[in-house]
């Protein structure tokens, strides 16, 4: 059972590029908390044995640089997907995953009604 303190949530629609400190490399954002972030599609070149991550957001109406520890990884083939944990992160980024976190409440309580 998954006993997060801070629910995950999916999301679409985000890149991330990510840098290892040696190269950049682009995959796709899965989903979300306030301190996690998981990530596919990305080239298994990306180092995990890396301290931290460097990660670019963008999307509609996103954009925010974070600096993230690995914390697990999954081979699909050629690329991979990453699981990390958010270190370092804008304030924005919380205001941005309480809104999401609000939107998926409000979501939830609407089908029940």
């Amino acid at each position: 059972m998954d006993n997060r303190k801070h629910p995950r949530m999916e999301i679409t629609n985000i890149e991330a590029d990510i840098s290892d400190g040696k190269g950049f490399f682009s995959g796709l954002v899965l989903d979300i908390s306030r301190f996690g972030i998981q990530i596919s599609g990305i080239p298994e070149r990306l180092d995990h044995s890396a301290d931290i991550y460097s990660i670019i957001l963008d999307g509609p109406g996103v954009h925010f640089k974070l600096l993230a520890r690995p914390i697990w990884e999954e081979a699909n083939g050629s690329s991979k997907t990453i699981g990390a944990q958010i270190e370092n992160s804008p304030w924005t980024w919380a205001e941005f995953v309480m809104r999401q976190e609000k939107d998926m409440g409000d979501s939830i309580i609407d089908s029940v009604h």
